[in-house]
């Protein structure tokens, strides 16, 4: 996996989503990062440890690449921004549902 800087991760995931425009898909992970790399143990030395800085860690891969960043709580509403921005941008390729089906669904359960 690669660690990439957020711009960079920004340009590397508008490549993939358009590459997986037509066939394929891009899997997004977001989850929170306390920037250690080790485990805290349960029972230590290191009691009430509170990290001084919240960052986020996003994923994203393909069948092939994986890519990923750490976003610091600094400057998540600038790449929220720029990232809400790819996605509009990326995601015209959904296909609508389908009304009547549910509608007779709803109607046979009755």
């Amino acid at each position: 996996m690669v660690l990439l800087e957020s711009e960079q991760f920004l340009m590397e995931l508008t490549r993939l989503s358009q590459k997986c425009q037509w066939s394929g898909s891009v899997f997004i992970t977001l989850k929170k990062c306390d920037g250690l790399i080790k485990p805290i143990p349960r029972k230590g030395s290191v009691e009430g440890f509170e990290p001084s800085d919240s960052k986020c860690l996003l994923r994203a891969t393909d069948e092939k690449k994986k890519i990923s960043t750490v976003v610091s709580s600094k400057e998540v509403n600038k790449f929220q921004m720029a990232y809400s921005n790819l996605l509009r941008a990326n995601m015209d390729g959904l296909k609508k549902r389908d009304k009547k089906n549910k509608s007779k669904k709803s109607k046979a359960a009755q």
